[in-house]
């Protein structure tokens, strides 16, 4: 099944397939799917026709995928252009809300590492 040019997962129950578009978290596909009149534990190669209709119309009706993406975008560079605080630390690749820098903030930084070990380096062996 597709909506909006995004393929959901067959085998995933409905409330989860939803999830896959960008836009859409558990709380909102399980509001689409109430709305709709579809049960949330049917999975999407289940669904009959007029079900998929039903979602598509309901789902077409969010703002998700690439014109989210593109307001977040341009929330981000407004806040840029205005020199708000949030938009240097957004320009400056270090978190915006308020987290601490002196350790953590590894994920928003691209620092990230995939074990951790003692902080030492290893000597070299003469």
């Amino acid at each position: 099944m597709r909506i909006l040019g995004i393929t959901l997962p067959e085998n995933k129950r409905m409330e989860i397939a939803l999830t896959a578009i960008h836009g859409i978290g558990r709380a909102r596909a399980l509001h689409i799917l109430s709305k709709a009149g579809v049960d949330i534990d049917i999975k999407p190669k289940d669904m009959s026709v007029d079900q998929e209709n039903v979602l598509r119309t309901i789902v077409e009706s969010f703002k998700i995928e690439g014109d989210l993406k593109r307001e977040v975008a341009g929330n981000i560079k407004r806040l840029k252009d205005i020199k708000t605080y949030r938009g240097l630390r957004h320009s400056r690749h270090l978190p915006v809300r308020g987290q601490r820098t002196k350790t953590n903030s590894r994920t928003v930084r691209g620092n990230t590492r995939k074990t951790m070990g003692s902080g030492r380096r290893k000597e070299e062996k003469k």
